[in-house]
């Protein structure tokens, strides 16, 4: 069987501290667990910025509002590298927790401070970790956003209720592999970290077998973890893999990816 091309979105989210705050209440007295989001935005990010400019790839931030308040300087890095910047909630709290109007008030100041910050509307969203609801669908759409990038049911772009869904996989997510915290314990029993060499082969697999069936490859980066000096050559390495195949990919923002099923 001939191999087919594939399209590839490689996406980052920039939860920073956002991420613990928005899973656990109280975590603004807990210094040693913000730290861990803070290292994503302090030497993470530079490090994945690196890589991706190594190798000339595109990408899409998903960055909470509160994180783009508080971190200008860390957009402005995104940005000056052509990367895409899009929405992935406000406070980063899981949406099936809100009500309707906080939901609306997620989405009211979240897509507000990127724009100001970037000067740019984001185009898409990314639901931040936990369940996403109709009612953040409909925020979206209201809102204007292009695409979604939050369910987990296919693994081509298609339409959903108006917004172009571009899915992803756990399999290709390196926080589930990677994040640890004792207290509060996440995750609960404790099990984890995973193998550097085994999670990285897990991304060069599904590489390999997207390209084989003519797929959309859409991996998910999280700078608090991929970005420690040993777990980038992960991303080094994968991206490696990817130079190999090149001939057979095309890159895209997530933007890109959706204006091109739009326009098919």
């Amino acid at each position: 069987m001939t191999q087919n091309k594939m399209n590839v979105a490689f996406t980052v989210n920039l939860d920073g501290e956002c991420f613990w705050q928005g899973m656990f209440e109280g975590t603004e007295k807990r210094p040693k667990t913000l730290s861990m989001g803070d290292y994503g935005i302090k030497r993470g990010l530079d490090r994945v910025l690196a890589v991706f400019r190594a190798h000339e790839i595109p990408a899409t931030f998903f960055v909470p509002g509160m994180i783009a308040m508080r971190h200008p300087d860390a957009l402005e890095k995104i940005q000056k590298d052509g990367h895409e910047i899009a929405f992935h909630g406000h406070t980063h709290r899981p949406m099936h927790s809100l009500t309707k109007e906080e939901i609306r008030e997620e989405f009211a100041l979240g897509t507000d401070a990127l724009k100001k910050q970037t000067g740019v509307s984001p185009a898409g969203f990314r639901a931040p970790e936990g369940e996403v609801t109709q009612t953040a669908f409909d925020m979206a759409k209201e809102y204007g956003y292009l695409y979604s990038s939050s369910l987990y049911d296919r693994d081509m772009p298609y339409l959903r209720d108006g917004l172009i869904e571009i899915p992803i996989n756990w399999d290709l997510h390196d926080f589930p592999y990677f994040a640890f915290n004792y207290g509060p314990a996440f995750p609960l029993g404790q099990s984890r970290v995973s193998s550097y060499q085994r999670v990285e082969e897990n991304y060069i697999e599904e590489m390999d077998a997207y390209l084989y069936y003519g797929l959309t490859y859409v991996p998910q980066f999280t700078p608090q973890s991929i970005g420690s000096p040993g777990k980038i050559q992960i991303l080094e390495h994968i991206l490696e893999h990817l130079d190999t195949i090149r001939d057979q990919v095309t890159l895209y923002t997530c933007k890109e990816l959706a204006g091109r099923f739009q326009r098919s």
